[in-house]
């Protein structure tokens, strides 16, 4: 049964109208999408992608990691005691398209840094990118590992995280790797998809951008509200 299906409450469109259209379009994706090789819970978030972009390209050239929906789920759904789970963007633009009442939910903070100003210094001073740098003040924040990773705009953010994932062992539970362009998006994605220690989704190519990524996380909290809801109904309840 899939998630629209069982009714999510928190992370679905607030009124009947907008749940109606909303699900009516998944339905014609559903018909008009043809043939595809991704499982039940990756499934979800392929779709909702090319609902953002009315584009079915991205019907085979999204790729996951084995474990990324898994992963991904588990850190939304982080409790006891642990930090807040968080997402981790490259560029504002993430963090503003992401649904305020969906995060609160389930207790995630947004970060980003892209236009701190002393982002914007040591780019300078080091001749790197701000996106570069955003990652690194990141990293030395403690917030990459754990966190929900997503890079829609910059190629170098992510080939920075990459390197950082490498040489200094940080551990993000998931990173969601989709920057677009011309110059080093395609790249910076197969980098991505050669790691083995964390999980990713990645759209191959040049194709990608902040507003799939955001699909993509919308996805994963629609996942996180339906397995959290049958935990619920799976716990034994007091006489």
């Amino acid at each position: 049964m899939s998630v629209h299906a069982q009714g999510n409450t928190v992370t679905e469109q607030l009124t009947a109208a907008g749940r109606a259209i909303e699900h009516d379009s998944f339905a014609v994706i559903d018909t008009e999408v043809g043939p595809h090789g991704y499982d039940a819970l990756q499934w979800p978030v392929v779709r909702r992608m090319i609902h953002a972009n009315a584009d079915f390209d991205f019907n085979g050239l999204t790729d996951f990691h084995p474990q990324a929906v898994e992963a991904g789920i588990a850190a939304i759904l982080a409790t006891g005691g642990r930090a807040p789970s968080r997402v981790v963007a490259d560029v504002e633009m993430i963090c503003v398209g992401l649904s305020r009442p969906r995060l609160a939910h389930f207790g995630i903070r947004t970060h980003q840094f892209i236009s701190d100003a002393d982002v914007i210094q040591a780019a300078t001073e080091q001749g790197t990118t701000r996106a570069v740098q955003a990652m690194r003040k990141a990293q030395a924040q403690g917030l990459l590992d754990g966190a929900i990773v997503g890079i829609g705009n910059a190629p170098t953010a992510l080939i920075e995280l990459v390197r950082l994932i490498r040489e200094l062992g940080v551990r993000p539970a998931l990173v969601v790797g989709m920057p677009v362009g011309f110059v080093s998006a395609a790249e910076s994605k197969d980098l991505m998809a050669e790691l083995h220690e964390v999980p990713w989704i990645i759209i191959r190519g040049r194709k990608g951008g902040s507003t799939l990524v955001v699909a993509a996380i919308h996805a994963l909290l629609g996942l996180a509200e339906a397995r959290e809801r049958e935990t619920l109904n799976q716990e034994p309840h007091s006489p």
